[in-house]
């Protein structure tokens, strides 16, 4: 099966694309797009491995499941569609950045992080359109469990941002020998008050960057 994704990541996945579990996944995509509105566009579903390819990885911030409402969605965790009003999530993660280093972004499309490394990960990639978690039983989280250990396994020094519990869960994936893992509450409304204001991200993966001698991100 032809898995239309980023040619590294196409190499270091080949094998799990080639499982009765992510071809039970694929029909189960397919037909969801052909008999519902799901997000993101499926040309988009893939966007965050193709705008960064894994000997690019430096970043990685781990989200559950696209957003549900329309123009939001488009492949990055967290990012919305240019236009787009920010969500909730989104603006308290906004707030920590300006508190942190200063700044203020008018955009919610995070496409600009992930060209430079930042790889902005969902466990589920696909979602029915008004339905949160729809498809988080279609077994997309077996595979991006593989993406988190590939890139533990083959790259090092790779910063991972885990906020909330179920991003926090997936520590057991990484080799936190060879990388550097920074956890906090999820930026929610809900619990962003329990620790993500205040956390200091943004600042502390470009001290880590600088000291290990990579470029620090233009957050």
């Amino acid at each position: 099966m032809v898995v239309r994704i980023e040619d590294s990541w196409r190499v270091a996945l080949s094998a799990e694309f080639e499982k009765p579990y992510f071809k039970r996944l694929t029909e189960s995509v397919r037909f969801a797009y052909e008999t519902e509105t799901i997000y993101p566009h499926p040309k988009n579903v893939f966007l965050a491995f193709d705008l960064t390819p894994l000997p690019q990885v430096k970043v990685v911030i781990l989200g559950q499941d696209p957003y549900h409402g329309p123009h939001q969605a488009h492949g990055l965790t967290f990012s919305v569609e240019d236009g787009t009003a920010l969500p909730p999530s989104l603006q308290n993660i906004y707030k920590e950045l300006k508190t942190d280093v200063g700044i203020e972004r008018t955009t919610g499309n995070l496409s600009d992080w992930a060209a430079q490394g930042v790889l902005l990960l969902n466990s589920t990639l696909t979602v029915r359109a008004g339905e949160a978690g729809a498809h988080q039983a279609f077994g997309w989280e077996t595979f991006t469990d593989e993406v988190i250990a590939t890139i533990s396994r083959e790259q090092t020094q790779v910063v991972f941002l885990l906020w909330g519990a179920f991003a926090i869960a997936k520590r057991r994936l990484i080799d936190e020998g060879k990388h550097h893992v920074l956890t906090a509450p999820h930026p929610s409304p809900l619990s962003a008050h329990r620790g993500f204001f205040g956390c200091r991200h943004f600042s502390k993966t470009n001290s880590y960057l600088d000291k290990i001698g990579r470029t620090p991100i233009n957050w």
